[in-house]
């Protein structure tokens, strides 16, 4: 059987199953395509609250509602990408395309992600 589904592509935002990092649970959620290697796919967490007492880590970048780009998206709500949130997946538990990133947010994320992955 073939599949009809689009292959995902880098800057698009799918809703998947995403793994709690303990492995306990998973949660539907959105998530940052990064890269895709054949079948597997780099993903990144989006995530719609961040704690009450945080204050925004350099590895984290905001997704404003207020900014003329958020419709395309695809996000119901303000949103952080948390760039430390890394998981590679099979191209198959991608759900649903629900939008893209806009390329300045693109660049943040490559900045915090470069942040992210600096060993000291």
């Amino acid at each position: 059987m073939i599949s009809t589904m689009p292959k995902p592509e880098r800057g698009e935002i799918w809703l998947v199953r995403f793994p709690f990092t303990d492995f306990t649970s998973e949660k539907v959620r959105p998530v940052l395509v990064w890269v895709t290697h054949g079948e597997d796919v780099i993903v990144i967490g989006i995530f719609s609250r961040a704690p009450a007492s945080a204050i925004l880590r350099e590895t984290w970048v905001e997704i404003s509602e207020h900014t003329t780009t958020f419709s395309q998206t695809g996000l119901k709500r303000p949103s952080f990408i948390k760039t430390e949130k890394i998981a590679v997946v099979h191209e198959t538990i991608l759900l649903k395309k629900v939008g893209s990133l806009p390329a300045e947010i693109m660049e943040k994320v490559a900045r915090s992600l470069k942040t992210a992955l600096l060993i000291v």
